[in-house]
């Protein structure tokens, strides 16, 4: 057994015992370094850092442990740790000869939005063109989740870089509903019949007062807008219930609400 565990790897000085070492090495570093990064969690978690601060701070370290954990393994195969990082100085520096700097943009990015927190944990945005709760801010991207449970990573100096559309920041939102009533209507009754529509609903809040303003005179209609403040979760709640109330409620009053027309006149030449 001693012999077999004695004999090298061909064309090296490798052993099968120095790749079992290594194995063990491997196995019990990702442990540690799982246990460190969760009791490194707990502590972050006892003070008052926001949630995407501890976040990215855990993560940052659990890159730095696993780095370790490869140059310990590396050790054992009877590899001389300081060649190795000669050699990843030397890859990093080819990197950034080329101009991939990349990586170190996207963690700078991280930095700042870790910093800074022009979002959080939680949080919908839109960034980028695309849109999602933020599940998440690493090192090198930012992890959103859509609504339909889809899972988006954004490098993080796309973040940065780009208007970030916040919409759950803020303790209120506006809700805005539109509708469009005929011509021959009469404006102050449609007025009327939304704003009762508005008021009505509980979850409407009071301060800012509630709305309703005409918004165009458009081809086949006039356009209404109806204006209600809402707390922040009850936003998407009151925007289909305004939606569905305004039809009931002009269907009822009598409030005609044309559907697109078109005139065409034919002349005989």
């Amino acid at each position: 057994m001693a012999d077999i565990l004695a004999q090298t790897i061909p064309y090296t000085t490798i052993t099968l015992a120095n790749i079992i070492f290594a194995l063990i090495v491997l196995l019990a570093g990702l442990l540690v370094a799982g246990v460190l990064s969760s009791m490194f969690r707990n502590g972050l978690k006892k003070t008052k850092l926001p949630e995407l601060v501890v976040e990215f701070l855990v993560r940052f370290l659990r890159a730095l442990l696993y780095v370790a954990v490869l140059l310990a393994v590396v050790s054992t195969l009877g590899v001389d740790i300081s060649s190795v990082v000669v050699g990843l100085s030397a890859v990093i520096g080819l990197v950034l000869g080329f101009g991939m700097q990349d990586s170190l943009n996207n963690m700078a990015a991280g930095v700042w939005i870790a910093s800074l927190r022009p979002l959080d944990k939680g949080e919908y945005v839109t960034v980028n063109g695309l849109s999602g709760k933020v599940h998440a801010v690493g090192i090198m991207a930012t992890e959103l989740l859509t609504p339909d449970n889809q899972f988006i990573t954004l490098p993080n100096k796309l973040v940065w870089g780009s208007p970030i559309v916040n919409a759950t920041r803020m303790p209120t939102r506006r809700v805005s509903v539109d509708v469009g009533v005929a011509y021959a209507t009469e404006i102050p009754k449609a007025v009327e019949v939304a704003m009762s529509v508005i008021k009505q609903h509980a979850l409407v809040l009071a301060d800012p007062a509630p709305a309703v303003v005409t918004t165009e005179l458009a081809d086949s209609s006039v356009n209404l807008q109806l204006r209600a403040w809402v707390n922040t979760a009850d936003f998407w709640a009151v925007k289909n219930d305004l939606t569905i109330a305004i039809h009931a409620a002009f269907d009822r009053e009598d409030v005609e609400i044309p559907f697109p027309q078109l005139d065409v006149h034919m002349y005989k030449l």
